[in-house]
């Protein structure tokens, strides 16, 4: 007995794959997937249902318990099994393409997707002896049924109230397996349960959507801290692993890769608004990019799935995040803004004169140079060109723009 809830994805897959290897192993009188699924990935269901067209053990999915359904993918998944079965007050069907967001496809798309659902549904219906028409319409017309409705029409085998009244009704049930057909006997049948190991449980948590985005932003701030902080090791370490169990995650959900992409320009943006005189510009660029990475993460603008319910970002955690985000870059830009202002005190130049710093963009005639914790845009003295790297010394200021010279090392002999 294998229970199975929520979005079919490649952890539901491989949990089911194993069990269903593991009862051919075990030499098991049957299989029973108790499900209650929205839908999920195609490619899941593709394979989850190659698994169970392909099993030699008889397989029944209980669509279980009150109140549960095979929605989208979880109607491929019930069609597929050697017994579909269900139980009262419960639902099987809509499986009308859309995507990942829940809306509508253009007519041309929805078109190509539907159609390609909807061969996989009848080659399903034929193979298992289902009303071909009926669950057709499951894909082409968004046809959703009753459990009473899907046994008259020959969608499911029967209903059954409980697991106990399920075993009753198999008992001396024939059916066909690619070893050969089998009689059941499941009077007095004992059962094992199976259940997620520690590492389905664990790729199930980070695979939820808003998971898997909190992991991609703080593993892209924790690169960030580390940059601005070298030595510190800790925010390095932290931001490469959420970063690599972001990515893990992505994997197993419909992730567009432009929002992905839009998140981590948005905070090379931050970057260099720190780093750079940005007066603001990519402070702002960085939050618009950050809030459009968040809300097209998921979102298919190229097509959809025929089995997937909408997937998103939580809005309220977005925008909680994004607002967190839009304060620290107004502090930040306050605490540059201010420390200009006091550099253009005459104290501040005297000070600043005769310290050496380090060239961090290539001076040809004008660069950028960092003396301490500050930076500043600067020239060469003498319009040498000064590259990266190269060590200088403070000579003079006109306007925050320092003037520089290369620091000229003797060699002891």
């Amino acid at each position: 007995l294998l229970e199975v809830d929520g979005i079919i994805n490649p952890v539901k897959e491989r949990l089911i794959s194993r069990t269903l290897e593991q009862a051919r192993i075990d030499e098991s009188v049957l299989v029973i997937i108790q499900l209650d699924t929205p839908g999920g990935l195609l490619s899941s269901t593709r394979n989850i249902v190659g698994d169970l067209l392909a099993s030699e053990v008889p397989t029944v999915v209980y669509v279980s318990p009150r109140g549960a359904r095979a929605g989208s993918a979880g109607t491929f998944i019930t069609a597929a099994a050697n017994f579909a079965v269900m139980s009262p007050g419960t639902s099987i069907g809509a499986a009308t393409p859309v995507s990942s967001t829940g809306e509508d496809l253009n007519e041309t798309l929805a078109k190509k997707v539907t159609e390609d659902a909807a061969s996989l549904m009848r080659d399903i219906a034929t193979q298992r002896g289902r009303n071909v028409e009926k669950l057709e319409k499951t894909v082409t017309e968004a046809a959703s049924y009753s459990s009473q409705e899907a046994v008259e029409f020959n969608i499911v085998d029967f209903v059954a109230n409980d697991l106990e009244d399920l075993l009753e009704q198999l008992d001396d049930l024939e059916v066909e397996t690619p070893s050969g057909f089998k009689t059941l006997d499941t009077r007095d049948v004992g059962y094992r349960q199976v259940n997620k190991n520690l590492l389905e449980h664990f790729l199930e948590f980070i695979s939820d959507p808003n998971v898997s985005f909190i992991l991609l932003t703080v593993g892209s701030l924790g690169i960030v801290v580390e940059l601005f902080n070298p030595g510190l090791v800790v925010p390095g370490v932290v931001g490469v692993i959420c970063l690599l169990l972001a990515f893990l995650a992505l994997g197993n959900l419909p992730v567009n890769w432009a929002g992905v992409a839009f998140i981590l320009l948005a905070v090379a943006l931050v970057v260099l608004e720190i780093q750079v005189a940005g007066f603001g510009i990519l402070g702002v660029g960085a939050f618009v990019s950050f809030v459009v990475g968040g809300l097209i993460l998921f979102h298919q603008f190229g097509g959809g799935s025929p089995t997937l319910p909408p997937v998103s970002v939580n809005r309220w955690l977005l925008g909680s995040v994004a607002g967190t985000l839009g304060l620290t870059l107004l502090y930040l830009m306050r605490v540059i803004y201010l420390s200009r202002q006091s550099a253009a005190q005459p104290e501040v130049f005297k000070v600043i004169i005769g310290e050496n710093g380090t060239v961090t963009r290539e001076i040809a005639p004008e660069g950028v140079v960092r003396i301490g914790n500050e930076t500043w845009t600067a020239i060469s003295g003498d319009d040498t060109v000064l590259a990266i790297g190269e060590s200088v010394v403070a000579t003079g200021v006109d306007d925050l723009i320092l003037t520089v010279a290369r620091v000229v090392r003797v060699e002891e002999t």
